[in-house]
C-alpha cells in the first residue's frame, strides 16, 4: 500500500491532505456511489469487495455535551453507553446530522474520521486492531480509505475500546 500525494489525485479530501501531510501510508478505493443509498458502509463494502468487519463507519455523538466521534464496522451500530464510558463521561446520544456536518466539514454518508474541520475526541473500536488495515470514509461518498488502524489511531489521536455491537 503506497502512500498516495492528495493533491495529485483527483478528488482529494481534507482527509487525503491530512494523511499526506502526516505522512501516513493510505490507499485510495473509489467505487461507484448509488444516490438511493442509504446504508452507505455497507454499499461500500460491497462495492469494494471487502467484509463488512473489515469497513468502519465514522459516527458523531455527543458526551455529556460534547462532540466525539465513534468509529465501528458498517455490519454493527455504536454502542452510546461504551462510548461515554471509553471517554470517560457518563450519557451519550447521537450527534444531529447537521451538528455533524458543520462540526466536521463533511457530509451525513461521507464524514471521514480523519481531516476534521475541529479535532474531537475519538473512539476507533477494538476489533479494528484485528487487521492489518481498514477501511474508512474519504471524505466524501464514493471513496473509502484503507490504512492501519494505529496510524488511524495517531492521525486522529484516538483510543481504542469496545464501542460496537452487532447489528
Amino acid at each position: 500500500m503506497a502512500k498516495k500525494q492528495a493533491s495529485k489525485q483527483p478528488g482529494g479530501t481534507p482527509a487525503t491532505v491530512a494523511l499526506t501531510a502526516a505522512g501516513i501510508a493510505f490507499g485510495m478505493h473509489p467505487y461507484e456511489h448509488d444516490p438511493r443509498s442509504t446504508s452507505y458502509g455497507l454499499e461500500a463494502a460491497t462495492a469494494l469487495g471487502v467484509p463488512p468487519e473489515r469497513v468502519f463507519k465514522t459516527l458523531m455523538a455527543s458526551v455529556d455535551g460534547r462532540l466525539c466521534v465513534g468509529i465501528v464496522p458498517v455490519s454493527g451500530q455504536l454502542d452510546l453507553k461504551a462510548l461515554a464510558r471509553a471517554l470517560g463521561g457518563s450519557k451519550a446520544v447521537m450527534a444531529e446530522v447537521a451538528a455533524a456536518e458543520r462540526a466536521t466539514g463533511y457530509v451525513a454518508g461521507g464524514i471521514s474520521p480523519v481531516g476534521q474541520k475541529r479535532a474531537h475526541p475519538t473512539v476507533l473500536d477494538e476489533s479494528a486492531l484485528e487487521f492489518d488495515t481498514i477501511f474508512v470514509s474519504g471524505g466524501r461518498r464514493g471513496l473509502d480509505l484503507e490504512l492501519a488502524p494505529a496510524d488511524l489511531m495517531a492521525v486522529t489521536g484516538a483510543v481504542s475500546a469496545r464501542v460496537g455491537r452487532a447489528g
